[in-house]
């Protein structure tokens, strides 16, 4: 009796184990399977530099935040800036948790603010870089050098690679050390496309800006094309990259950068790329700033300290 009485209690226990353990189990898959977007909401920040006008911008970047914010569970506030250098005061001063950085500004927040460069767009023909330009009129008569002394430049902001890093580095190439002198007179537009119509409608005898913008332009105002001269480019620096405060959350940085780097892989990230005008984004580290850190050394910028107030 005491035997069977024994065997029943072993039965029992083990039952209960068993129990438990299902439900355990049960538990955590349930746990696991609770989808993203039912989880509480974040908000991240996300600065743009003004490459066009702010609407512009918006427009563009829109459809890449609504995507990312269904894909990460996180909502993507778009902060478009009136110019370049409020990009790196504003990371502070307005509390962004990132932003799509030009090659320049970049290079002085990794400097400056220490981010963590994610990924950036490669576009349809199969480049994920842009170089610097400086263009005239074509009926200007300006072709050389020397042709360039006395006229009005147009920069675009003390922030940007092609707008300003690239057209100290061509000066001092040309042996110009003082280019004040050399030109009448210099001023900053703003954005790459006030640069590039300040020439075009002639208020300007020389300008410098991004040859991406420059073809994104053209490809609608034929103008461009037609009445514009590009003199000389630069090299390649890397395209504007999405890069986030190092402190920000590892999960979220790691949902963020593949979300972007598989936007590729559904029909519904590749038709946001399409109006993005890219065809995928790539993955970017810090070492991608190298050539943008060299140029700056080689005509004397020390980009921790640097001062990029449009005078």
């Amino acid at each position: 009796m005491r035997s069977a009485s024994n065997k029943s209690r072993r039965r029992a226990v083990l039952f209960a184990v068993s129990l438990c353990a299902v439900l355990a189990t049960g538990c955590r898959e349930q746990e696991e399977a609770v989808p993203v977007q039912d989880l509480p909401k974040q908000s991240l920040r996300i600065g743009l530099i003004p490459e066009q006008d702010i609407f512009s911008q918006r427009r563009r970047y829109r459809p890449l935040a609504k995507y990312l914010s269904d894909k990460v569970g996180v909502v993507i506030e778009l902060k478009a800036l009136s110019r370049y250098g409020n990009i790196i005061d504003n990371f502070v001063s307005n509390n962004l948790d990132g932003a799509f950085f030009g090659s320049f500004t970049g290079a002085l927040a990794h400097r400056k603010l220490g981010i963590q460069a994610l990924a950036r767009p490669e576009y349809l023909d199969g480049t994920s870089t842009y170089h610097g330009i400086l263009f005239v009129r074509k009926d200007s008569g300006i072709r050389t050098r020397d042709d360039i002394k006395g006229k009005r430049f147009a920069f675009v902001d003390r922030s940007t690679t092609a707008g300003w890093l690239l057209p100290l580095h061509y000066f001092k190439t040309q042996g110009i050390d003082d280019y004040q002198s050399w030109l009448k007179e210099t001023y900053f537009a703003g954005t790459h496309e006030g640069a590039i119509y300040d020439v075009l409608e002639k208020r300007a005898d020389v300008g410098a800006a991004k040859n991406t913008v420059f073809s994104r332009l053209a490809s609608s105002d034929a103008r461009l094309s037609d009445e514009l001269l590009i003199l000389t480019r630069s090299s390649e620096v890397p395209e504007n990259a999405l890069c986030v405060r190092r402190d920000l959350a590892p999960l979220l940085k790691s949902k963020l950068e593949r979300a972007l780097l598989s936007m590729d892989k559904d029909e519904e990230g590749r038709e946001v790329l399409r109006g993005f005008g890219a065809s995928r984004f790539t993955r970017t580290t810090e070492e991608d700033y190298a050539v943008v850190f060299d140029f700056a050394e080689q005509i004397g910028l020390d980009l921790e300290t640097y001062d990029y107030t449009n005078d």
